[in-house]
């Protein structure tokens, strides 16, 4: 019986027959120039997955996504290439990660049954039991005890649920707060801004270009004269900062207290709490958002 489902398959190849919004030599420039997307996104989900997982596999799968997000992006319908591609290479890169989680069912039968003899042999011996103990509990062999510990931690590559491809807004359970609560993240997103802003000028360039204009670190540290490593590095520093000026102002009781006051570090910490303070107040704050708590930033994407 033929079915009149139409399946992705289909679709693909409808695809292929559908002639081009771009020219050939368009296609190529927006592949081009976007690669660096692609790194960005592959190391930014490398950060979250096992060690054997090889960026390689990553890459190519995401380059393949680029290369049919250009074939297939049409200017006209008013989304842009950079957040078009982004969903489509964010997709292929899970699309790998599932093939690559290759256990068999009787390795996660084992697995289950190796933490359930684990946590049995615990309760009764009052500590942890050694690996011979455990091995002699299920009936088997140490050797076998780590090779399905192996083949798990393999097996394990990461959960495909806390990585999902939709948008923010498709989270959001209740997309419209009420006054009160919208006042009350608007001025908390002006607290951040603010803190940003009072960031030493390399920190602050670090965290407007990666996470406000979404540029890849690779264009950063080429831009800044460093290395991806260095930029890395920056960008550590610049969320501990943030995340303790906010909380000074915001968590008092979460804010860190330090061993030395004296110390130079605890020193340059409390003035740069100081200057948040002293670069922001209510109007200013609620001044960075509109009604509906988006920043500039924000409404240029929407």
């Amino acid at each position: 019986m033929t079915s009149t489902m139409t399946t992705a398959a289909d679709c693909d190849a409808a695809d292929t027959t559908a002639v081009p919004a771009l020219s050939a030599a368009e296609q190529e420039e927006l592949i081009r120039t976007h690669m660096p997307l692609v790194g960005h996104l592959v190391r930014d989900m490398l950060t979250r997955i096992p060690n054997h997982i090889h960026r390689d596999d990553l890459t190519s799968a995401g380059l393949h996504a680029l290369v049919t997000a250009a074939r297939g992006w049409d200017p006209e319908r008013g989304i842009p290439f950079h957040r078009f591609a982004t969903t489509r290479i964010r997709g292929a890169i899970l699309d790998e990660l599932r093939s690559l989680d290759w256990a068999t069912r009787s390795v996660r039968s084992k697995a289950r049954a190796t933490d359930v003899t684990r946590q049995n042999l615990t309760t009764t011996l009052g500590r942890t039991p050694t690996t011979e103990e455990l091995a002699q509990a299920l009936g088997t062999t140490t050797t076998d005890l780590h090779q399905t510990d192996n083949d798990v931690q393999r097996a394990t590559v990461l959960s495909l649920q806390g990585f999902t491809t939709s948008s923010a807004d498709d989270l959001v359970t209740e997309p419209t707060p009420g006054p009160e609560e919208m006042l009350v993240r608007r001025e908390q997103i002006g607290y951040l801004h603010h803190a940003i802003g009072s960031l030493p000028e390399r920190l602050q360039l670090v965290i407007t270009e990666y996470f406000l204009k979404e540029r890849p670190m690779a264009e950063i540290a080429a831009e800044l004269g460093v290395t991806e490593s260095r930029i890395s590095q920056l960008r550590a520093e610049a969320l501990s900062l943030l995340k303790d000026g906010m909380n000074t102002h915001l968590d008092p009781h979460l804010a860190p207290v330090p061993e030395n006051p004296e110390s130079i570090t605890a020193r340059r910490r409390a003035s740069y709490y100081a200057s948040i303070a002293g670069n922001t107040n209510l109007h200013s704050r609620l001044a960075l958002t509109n009604a509906h708590g988006l920043t500039p930033y924000a409404q240029g994407a929407a």
